[in-house]
């Protein structure tokens, strides 16, 4: 799997010539419980001495999770709306927190879903919300600072730092897994032009390389394929001289 990832090595060493870094975060979504698969995205995690960030469901994850990850080392938990329910009509697009339902019960049951993340999880939670299928409403967005959380990560570069005041915005920008397709990993070669695409993009800032490049991952739905790429691609990224992990609060 490494070999197909040629392309984006390439680029890092363009980036490693120019005495360019990489600011480089984790996100993997929908932690519920201890699983044999937890156990092996953390050490997998571990073996990078990678920061891994946990979007649990504040509404069904099982107090279980807590307990595995007290010990843990740079494991973190940020809240993945409430109860990770979709509540769009069947011709819409998945949400939770879309624009289908009262925004002051929305944001209370955002407050409720980071007060359960603050409770099990202790220093170990950050106030960084990632709304399910990663689609949120504007009028959710701009109430969020109200609800404890200091930053938003939703899907692909951000447009504006701060999409409201005192709100950081901190993307995810490449998931492996060929969802459309019903599970499984998307093209590899698909995946290396379009991780080579982004960080041309940063690399002549026409985005912006202040935001932590964002790896998406959901441990449960992995294949082996996909356990594959994601080691292969962590692998070339932290060695190739260019990558720093980050945490999704270092730009406030």
């Amino acid at each position: 799997m490494k070999q197909q990832l040629a392309p984006v090595l390439a680029e890092l060493e363009r980036w490693l010539g120019q005495g360019l870094s990489l600011p480089l975060w984790w996100r993997d979504d929908d932690a519920l419980a201890p699983t044999p698969a937890l156990d092996r995205l953390l050490a997998l995690a571990a073996g990078f001495d990678a920061p891994l960030h946990l979007a649990v469901i504040p509404g069904l994850a099982e107090d279980a999770l807590a307990q595995r990850l007290q010990d843990a080392q740079h494991i973190f938990a940020i809240p993945h709306g409430w109860q990770h329910q979709n509540h769009a009509p069947a011709e819409e697009k998945k949400a939770e927190f879309g624009a289908h339902r009262p925004v002051q019960i929305m944001l209370d049951e955002v407050a409720r879903g980071w007060r359960r993340i603050e409770k099990m999880f202790g220093p170990q939670a950050l106030p960084v919300f990632a709304p399910p299928w990663n689609r949120v409403s504007p009028a959710v967005v701009e109430g969020l600072t109200g609800t404890g959380l200091a930053a938003i990560s939703t899907f692909l570069p951000r447009q504006t730092k701060y999409p409201s005041p005192n709100l950081l915005a901190v993307n995810t920008h490449l998931d492996p897994i060929a969802w459309r397709a019903g599970g499984g990993l998307v093209d590899p070669a698909a995946l290396a032009a379009e991780i080579v695409a982004q960080l041309i993009d940063r690399r002549e800032a026409r985005t912006d390389n202040a935001e932590p490049f964002g790896l998406l991952t959901h441990h449960l739905a992995h294949d082996e394929r996909v356990w594959s790429f994601t080691a292969a691609l962590v692998e070339v990224l932290t060695q190739s001289g260019v990558a720093i992990w980050a945490s999704p609060l270092d730009g406030i």
